[in-house]
């Protein structure tokens, strides 16, 4: 009975004690946290039709009423924790790294490329005239 007593004591003191909910609201505030309250218009449209006799025939005529309504809600900003940041920041850094690289990429595929016939060219030159020299009768 006296342990039963002890358990109920302490389980009143815990909740006696703890925080409430406007401590956690205005510490999230504190934080950035906001809560807003928003009114938009809302134009309604709606279309009636009754019957009309004409030339006895039965002809439905149309009638369309327009009714504004206001319509309030509450809207919270909750601000992004250092982790989150963090991520968002990350994959701005890693997008710009990237576009980097694909305009890189362009200006290279832009560059002119060197002509490789000329160089095959003068090695040709190159080696017909050392062969000429090689194997001339008269060495020069």
């Amino acid at each position: 009975m006296r342990n039963l007593v002890t358990i109920l004591s302490l389980i009143v003191t815990i909740f006696a004690t703890s925080c409430t909910a406007n401590y956690h609201v205005r510490k999230a505030m504190k934080k950035g946290y906001r809560c807003d309250s928003v009114a938009d218009t809302i134009r309604i449209t709606s279309v009636d039709s009754f019957p009309v006799i004409v030339d006895n025939k039965i002809v439905y005529e149309y009638y369309h009423t327009t009714k504004d309504t206001i319509v309030r809600y509450n809207t919270s900003f909750v601000p992004l924790t250092k982790y989150q940041e963090r991520i968002h920041y990350k994959l701005k850094r890693d997008t710009i790294r990237q576009v980097q690289k694909i305009e890189v990429a362009k200006y290279k595929s832009q560059k002119d490329k060197p002509v490789f016939w000329v160089l095959i060219l003068g090695f040709v030159i190159g080696m017909g005239t050392m062969y000429l020299f090689r194997y001339s009768k008269n060495q020069i």
